[in-house]
């Protein structure tokens, strides 16, 4: 599904109405029906206040009164400004409810006493500001969305939370915690970016006539993931084939106290499909991966004698790719040094493979967006924010900060500038091609939030890779796979005491799952 800037629904809208013929009034009237739908739903008959504000989210809000003050709710609503200049469908809507006998009052009536006005029984309906929010919020409007966050009672916001910019997810000033949020056609990137995602709460969109080739545009950059979306990317099993139709990946990783990260996204690249892994480790460390691994095959690396790699690696890493091997994934736990910068400089510059690089290997790139102009092959990186901030050069705190403002900008932008595909790690994930296409990924928890995550993700990509996906789509697919396994893991072990190796082995159950519609 297609996700918006306010801008993009702008036009949407107006192309509805202008090109269409279609009146602004009735998608007005459609939108307050699925609201009052969706109150039913969730809810159920309560004492509703409507807290409107003087543009369209407004106008909603008095089509969502009058229709339940028409079916007998006790419903009030308290308008945050003054009804003499209000202008168009928010006008025809004030003055329709008016002729209805919808109660309409000050929103200063609601300020002096809240509590007698709700009652035990109650639900606020939130239509003060719409997505076309474009200053901070202030003054009188903060203070009643302060006073609505206080409240012990249901908030259902239409379109948006009040005070959430559409755009990034930003709180503008201040901003309305709902329980569910009812928006119209496409969701909106401050949805499903945080801090907005956590003001949206539970998001309903609601079709109310526009135009299918509209929601469903190139020109729109941003897509949400859905189950749906993923089936047909699935790399097919034929029956007739064996371990190397499925792809043969070497995983460069691990040094001495961190060995744990190449075996996890060794097995999680198994996991995920790849019919043939083989383990890159320092040459030291030969004899302990080896008592240790199973289905994998090792192959030992030149090191400087401490258990890390050597600049020396990089011939033997590049024959290997060469000779056998259909792409390469490097990081996981193969430290930070001047050897390890070297490997990667080297290897960007001389892999005729698909590379997909994270955790150490991204720390040790040191000449930021300059490094993959050389590239010979498609790279993927997996970085988390601090990583990626990183790369970007500047201040780390400041640029993590900017980097969390705004995922989709700063995922969308490098990866248009490199040519590399990007998966910018967090909540939410968000994967980005050299054109400029932007995923934003729905799944995964919390829980995920622990040690060795990062390289079971490298590993699940780099499986899927090798069984001939393109590099977008094995991220897509990687990443959601990734984000479901987890919520798994999360259901059965709880938030707080499930590991990354927990993940890897609800890979199985989450490749069921999507295959659960065939």
């Amino acid at each position: 599904m297609k996700v918006v800037t306010a801008s993009e629904m702008r036009d949407i809208d107006r192309k509805t109405i202008q090109e269409m013929g279609i009146p602004g009034l009735v998608l007005m009237e459609r939108a307050g029906f699925a609201v009052v739908t969706k109150i039913k739903e969730r809810f159920g008959r309560r004492r509703i206040v409507v807290l409107a504000g003087n543009g369209n989210n407004g106008g909603d809000g008095l089509v969502v009164a009058r229709i339940l003050h028409n079916e007998q709710w006790d419903v009030r609503v308290f308008l945050s400004g003054d009804p003499r200049v209000l202008m168009g469908e928010a006008l025809s809507q004030h003055t329709i409810a008016r002729n209805c006998g919808v109660s309409i009052e000050p929103v200063s009536v609601f300020m002096e006493r809240p509590s007698d006005i709700l009652g035990g029984h109650a639900l606020i309906v939130d239509a003060l500001l719409g997505t076309g929010l474009s200053k901070d919020v202030s003054g009188v409007l903060s203070e009643v969305i302060d006073r609505v966050n206080k409240l012990r009672v249901h908030v259902v916001s239409v379109d948006i939370p009040s005070g959430i910019s559409s755009d990034d997810g930003q709180i503008m000033g201040n901003a309305v915690r709902a329980d569910c949020t009812v928006t119209f056609g496409l969701p909106k990137r401050g949805h499903l970016l945080y801090p907005g995602a956590d003001h949206t709460g539970r998001l309903y969109v609601e079709e109310i006539g526009f135009p299918h080739r509209m929601l469903t545009a190139d020109s729109i950059a941003v897509d949400v993931v859905e189950k749906n979306d993923l089936l047909p990317l699935i790399p097919a099993r034929k029956k007739y084939s064996h371990k190397g139709d499925y792809g043969h990946v070497l995983i460069v990783a691990g040094s001495k106290g961190k060995t744990g990260a190449a075996l996890m996204a060794a097995e999680a690249c198994l996991r995920a499909g790849a019919g043939l892994v083989t383990m890159g480790v320092p040459d030291s460390l030969g004899d302990v991966f080896q008592s240790r691994v199973t289905e994998e095959m090792i192959l030992t690396l030149p090191d400087r004698g401490d258990g890390s790699l050597s600049e020396k690696a990089v011939k033997k890493i590049r024959d290997f790719l060469h000779e056998k091997a259909d792409l390469l994934a490097i990081g996981p736990g193969i430290g930070v040094s001047g050897e390890t910068e070297r490997i990667m400089t080297g290897l960007l510059r001389v892999a005729e493979k698909t590379v997909v690089v994270d955790a150490d290997g991204i720390n040790s790139i040191k000449r930021g967006r300059k490094a993959f102009s050389g590239a010979k092959a498609p790279v993927i990186l997996t970085p988390h924010p601090g990583e990626m901030a990183r790369l970007l050069g500047g201040r780390l705190r400041d640029t993590v900060s900017e980097i969390e403002k705004d995922r989709i900008k700063a995922a969308q932008s490098f990866s248009r500038e490199t040519g590399v595909n990007l998966v910018l790690k967090g909540a939410p994930t968000v994967t980005s091609s050299p054109e400029g296409r932007i995923f934003i990924n729905p799944t995964g928890n919390p829980g995920m939030a622990t040690a060795g995550a990062g390289d079971v993700l490298t590993g699940t990509i780099a499986g899927l890779l090798g069984q001939n996906m393109n590099p977008i789509d094995a991220c897509i697919l990687g990443v959601y796979l990734h984000g479901l396994a987890g919520d798994m893991a999360s259901a059965d072990k709880g938030p707080h005491s499930m590991t990354a190796t927990d993940i890897i082995d609800k890979i199985p159950s989450a490749f069921s799952f999507l295959k659960s519609d065939e």
